[in-house]
């Protein structure tokens, strides 16, 4: 590991000022993907910004129609919150598939957003039920802010301070795990909102990352249930191929998470 200058940010307004002093700076949320590429000395920043104390950034809001998750809480603490279970039983089961323990006594939902991994599990959620991220800045729709692999609208600098989840009708996910990484091979996460609109994102499958999934949507629209995707078929145009298995494979993947996934909604 490179040497580096690690600062503890005590608000988000020391965190953003911290971050400007430095040359090539680093926010630092759980640190389960930065800690690992800094070993690997694939990342050399010049400064660690830590968010994960930051009092503002941890928590989780349930009111109206929406849940509201801070972006320093845990994976560990969404998949636990009986207020995020009653609200939406889809995002808790979710958070509880994401790594191992380990992971998600340290994993948050703010460092998953803004590295944007394409087979992290969080990008499907927020995709499916149109969330809104929230950060220092401004508030960013779902449909603008994943922009590609490893690519988001965040500008340099921008911190996440919260993801707004509006409460779905039903919602559902379901994802192959890769056996040692326990990362999505493919997940899919499904909703329902409550103006009857049908959203479904994958994750773990496209070259681009997260995406919508326009067939399996269209079929849901007339018919939610698992039957009514028998007989689509999900385009392999555009998925990954690899050592774990190729774009064909990948795009039955799609198509069967989804069933899973129809099933577990209800």
């Amino acid at each position: 590991m490179y040497q580096t200058n690690y600062h503890r940010a005590s608000s988000v307004d020391d965190a953003a000022a911290q971050f400007a002093k430095g040359t090539e700076s680093k926010y630092l949320a759980g640190g389960q993907t930065l800690l690992p590429v800094m070993k690997q000395r694939l990342a050399a920043p010049s400064d660690v910004i830590d968010l994960a104390r930051i009092p503002a950034l941890i928590g989780i809001e349930v009111s109206g129609d929406a849940v509201t998750v801070k972006a320093a809480t845990t994976h560990y603490d969404v998949a636990g919150s009986a207020d995020v279970a009653r609200a939406i039983p889809a995002l808790a089961n979710l958070a509880g598939m994401i790594g191992d323990p380990a992971v998600r006594y340290c994993g948050t939902i703010g460092g998953s957003l803004a590295n944007n991994d394409p087979a992290a599990d969080y990008p499907a959620a927020v995709l499916a039920l149109g969330a809104t991220v929230k950060t220092n800045k401004r508030t960013i729709a779902a449909d603008d802010f994943f922009q590609g692999l490893f690519s988001t609208a965040l500008e340099d600098g921008e911190i996440i301070t919260a993801v707004s989840f509006p409460v779905a009708a039903k919602a559902g996910y379901a994802k192959m795990r890769h056996p040692a990484s326990r990362f999505a091979l493919t997940g899919v996460f499904v909703a329902q909102a409550k103006s009857g609109e049908v959203r479904v994102a994958a994750t773990g499958a496209s070259q681009d990352g997260v995406m919508r999934v326009p067939a399996i949507e269209q079929a849901l629209k007339g018919n939610w249930s698992a039957a009514a995707l028998d007989g689509v078929k999900v385009s392999a145009d555009g998925l990954m191929s690899d050592i774990h298995g190729t774009a064909d494979y990948r795009a039955n993947l799609v198509k069967v998470m989804a069933q899973r996934a129809v099933a577990d909604a209800g």
